[in-house]
């Protein structure tokens, strides 16, 4: 099952291009999201992006609603949309035409362009690929209960050594997560994947497959 970073995500569609360019997987970049946007964001034209507050920078087009929190390091975007009860709580790197939603967190995270997470979600140590999706109340669970460090596990049983005590999910490109889904540490998603409301996931779904419970994964036809 080809998990690679290149295989999952179009780099063509975000700013960290040349963090995940050089990684095999994608979770490889995690670690350094926080000191890639310092770098980037002290490079970004004044002509197009606003420094609202120290290491939080804002594309001018951002439409930024009342009553939400953004702390640095943190660049969000042309063209994306922060509503109201958002929380960003920093190494947050969110792309164009996004939309960061009533009462959802993001924490460490890289969120391609066009991607939706619009009503109470969590998205920690995660990376959301182009144009995918979290519905109403779905969740990346970033640790494991017992702490330790998270794996990838596929099909078969095997498992992939991440070496991180922190990762929650990669979405692959067109990704559609059903509302109130729990995707658990590790969880990766390929490229153009469906799951099922109130689904909990774990570990590594195929590409264009439809997620409907533990051991039910079917193509797309």
């Amino acid at each position: 099952m080809e998990l690679g970073t290149h295989r999952l995500l179009d780099l063509t569609h975000t700013a960290a291009a040349p963090l995940l360019a050089g990684t095999e997987y994608p979770w490889q970049a995690l670690p350094g999201i926080g000191e890639f946007i310092l770098e980037l964001g002290a490079a970004l034209s004044g002509d197009e992006y606003e420094e609202i507050e120290e290491q939080v920078w804002l594309h001018k087009t951002v439409k930024r609603f009342p009553g939400n929190f953004i702390a640095g390091p943190c660049i969000i975007g042309p063209e994306t949309e922060v509503r109201p009860g958002a929380f960003i709580r920093g190494n947050a790197l969110v792309g164009a035409g996004c939309v960061v939603g009533n009462s959802t967190e993001l924490k460490n995270v890289i969120i391609f362009d066009s991607v939706q997470v619009p009503h109470y979600n969590y998205v920690g140590d995660s990376i959301l690929g182009f144009k995918s999706h979290m519905g109403a109340g779905a969740l990346t669970s970033n640790v494991k209960q017992d702490k330790s460090l998270v794996t990838v596990g596929l099909p078969g049983g095997e498992r992939i050594e991440t070496g991180l005590k922190k990762f929650g999910a990669i979405l692959g490109d067109h990704v559609e997560i059903g509302c109130n889904s729990v995707l658990n540490p590790g969880t990766v998603i390929g490229r153009g994947s469906r799951v099922y409301p109130l689904s909990m996931v774990r570990g590594a779904v195929p590409e264009n497959s439809i997620y409907k419970r533990a051991g039910e994964i079917t193509g797309i036809r």
